[in-house]
């Protein structure tokens, strides 16, 4: 049986004209990593702290493994968060800093002694306990601030943006510590990012929050393959989803875009037979993922290439055909000979395209 450890009901909060969280609807199920997934100024930050009870909504209810907590005390709600800016205190060593919240619980010596040492060796910064924090590195005060987090026995806790302050290598090697604890503990994660890897490679689920709203919620693969709208279509996936203004041709098999008609098969593509795009000459955006846009040998259509972009392993090249820009995503022996300028052949790969209405951007089919 599913229990659900967090559930936000209709959160609202502004602060005078601005509306940083409005009408949001949430809910965590026990044991997931769930990941809140937005740009900067979407409201993540807000409802981390709304979880924690550092701020109250001005509408709306939350509720923690079926407790409603919207009004209560931040002690006593079996959660704490673990801060962009790490907040260690300067002054104390790390061991203090481990001890301080168990302190002030007023734990005994040799029980704080016992769960310091035990957090200090999962964590992997036992040779730090007796420096202080500024003498750590990124990751290790990284460690130490999650690890007094970690030392309460939280029953939800709440990373805001944990990763922004460390270089591309810790962040990597943070991603798979987190997945790592994640895995050990069993405890219920709640983390805010704004970075697509760190929400694609860490999350069990994710919601993708834009303006104050979620407007999706599901696995990564659930948000890849079947993005509600264009938001979370161009949010999800690296580079970003292909969207083309196009219209439906002369019959319901034929899409027309700025470069050629393409023909579907309403077998295989599920939008291929919706209504709000069955009119011939109706318009909508047509989205492709720039790995199911593939290199012709002849057949197919044709652009020019605007730019080459070598990234190990992969090159992303992007082509300009008949008025739209477009990227596609080769190997790096493929895309060897391609320079700047050449012409390129082209198709794509109708069955694994989206569409989206003009207007809202919403799905179809």
């Amino acid at each position: 049986m599913t229990v659900t450890a967090l559930r936000i009901g209709g959160a609202t909060k502004t602060y005078g004209r601005v509306t940083a969280l409005d009408s949001l609807d949430l809910e965590v199920a026990e044991g997931r990593f769930f990941v809140i997934f937005g740009p900067s100024a979407a409201g993540k930050t807000t409802t981390l702290r709304t979880i924690a009870g550092l701020v109250r909504p001005d509408r709306g209810r939350v509720e923690i493994f079926g407790k409603d907590v919207t009004e209560a005390p931040i002690a006593g709600r079996g959660v704490s968060m673990v801060f962009q800016t790490f907040a260690l205190y300067p002054h104390l060593t790390v061991y203090d800093n481990l001890a301080y919240p168990l302190r002030e619980a007023r734990i005994s010596s040799s029980e704080i002694a016992r769960r310091v040492g035990e957090i200090a060796e999962m964590l992997r910064i036992t040779h730090v306990l007796k420096r202080k924090p500024a003498t750590a590195s990124g990751g290790e005060q990284q460690r130490v601030a999650l690890g007094r987090s970690l030392i309460q026995r939280p029953k939800i806790l709440l990373l805001d943006e944990p990763l922004t302050n460390l270089d591309a290598k810790l962040r990597h090697d943070m991603r798979a510590e987190f997945k790592r604890l994640h895995r050990e503990f069993g405890i219920t994660i709640v983390c805010a990012t704004p970075d697509e890897l760190e929400a694609l490679s860490m999350g069990d689920e994710i919601a993708v929050m834009r303006q104050g709203q979620i407007v999706q919620t599901g696995s990564p693969d659930d948000l890849y393959d079947r993005p509600r709208d264009v938001y979370v279509a161009t949010k999800i996936g690296a580079p970003a989803m292909n969207i083309i203004a196009a219209k439906r041709g002369p019959d319901s098999a034929s899409i027309e875009l700025p470069f050629g008609e393409i023909r579907v098969d309403s077998n295989k593509a599920s939008w291929a037979s919706s209504a709000a795009a069955a009119t011939p000459g109706a318009e909508f955006l047509f989205g492709v993922r720039p790995f199911d846009v593939r290199v012709s040998k002849s057949a197919g259509y044709s652009g020019e290439v605007r730019l080459v972009e070598p990234l190990g392993d992969l090159t992303v090249v992007d082509i300009h055909a008949g008025g739209a820009d477009l990227k596609l995503v080769l190997p790096e022996a493929e895309a060897a000979g391609i320079r700047h300028g050449d012409r390129l052949n082209f198709f794509i790969d109708a069955a694994r395209a989206h569409l989206f209405r003009p207007g809202d951007g919403a799905a179809l089919g």
